[in-house]
């Protein structure tokens, strides 16, 4: 085999090992999102905090699951509201969620269509999406969602799934809902293992808290890292109670 040859071979081995490198790290991300996606399977409904435009309505639709939405944005509740209007057993709520139903925050809305938008400061947020920030802010009172549900005539016990994604507050909403937390099957949350945001909720934090009230992990999903180690995860808790 002249030297031509053996150089075509061994591109096309080299092509051939980057290629399978490749299938494996998408069939071992299409695991991952199944596993975390898994407990959809086990519940008939859910309550998705931190809507945005509700981007997750086909695949809940998918479950045939009934979804009470909640979005505190003014300008993103009318998408989320058209965006959902088709789905019979989709409906939403604008209310900002937090730990107290007194309090008043000024809710920061993003530049990418409000998907990072918070009551907290962007902090080491940055480090993973410099081109983020916010445009501007809307004074908003916090609602718990114990009270929420009890001033809508929801009961509790209508959702089986918690779903937060509250940019660096899922603590408060935790805190807040803390009243009803039992009566949900799984809870499953965004969190950092560093202050993305200032003052957020780390992953530590949300483990202890639902550690100490009978939920243990169930599946565990890497999203984003940053150089230091710290990265954002998708945890879904079960009730052990």
């Amino acid at each position: 085999m002249n030297l031509k040859s053996i150089a075509t071979s061994n591109i096309r081995q080299l092509f051939g090992v980057h290629h399978l490198r490749r299938e494996v790290a998408q069939l071992r991300q299409e695991l991952m999102d199944s596993n975390q996606n898994n407990f959809l399977h086990s519940v008939s409904s859910v309550i998705h905090v931190g809507a945005n435009e509700g981007q997750e309505r086909d695949l809940y639709d998918g479950y045939g699951l009934k979804v009470l939405w909640i979005e505190p944005a003014p300008e993103t509740f009318k998408k989320l509201q058209s965006n959902i209007a088709h789905y019979k057993r989709q409906q939403c709520i604008q209310a900002l969620i937090t730990d107290d139903d007194n309090q008043h925050y000024d809710f920061h809305v993003s530049n990418n269509d409000g998907q990072s938008s918070s009551i907290l400061d962007l902090k080491e947020h940055k480090e993973l999406w410099p081109d983020i920030g916010y445009v501007n802010s809307i004074r908003l009172r916090g609602r718990t969602l114990a009270s929420l549900l009890k001033e809508q005539n929801i009961k509790p016990g209508q959702f089986e799934a918690l779903v937060m994604d509250t940019q660096g507050s899922e603590l408060l909403v935790l805190k807040g809902a803390e009243s009803i937390l039992n009566n949900f099957r799984f809870i499953c949350t965004e969190v950092a293992n560093f202050e993305s945001y200032a003052g957020c909720c780390t992953v530590d934090e949300i483990d202890s808290f639902l550690r100490s009230r009978n939920f243990r992990r169930h599946a565990c999903r890497r999203d984003a890292r940053i150089k230091d180690g710290g990265a954002y995860y998708t945890i879904t808790y079960q009730n052990c109670a």
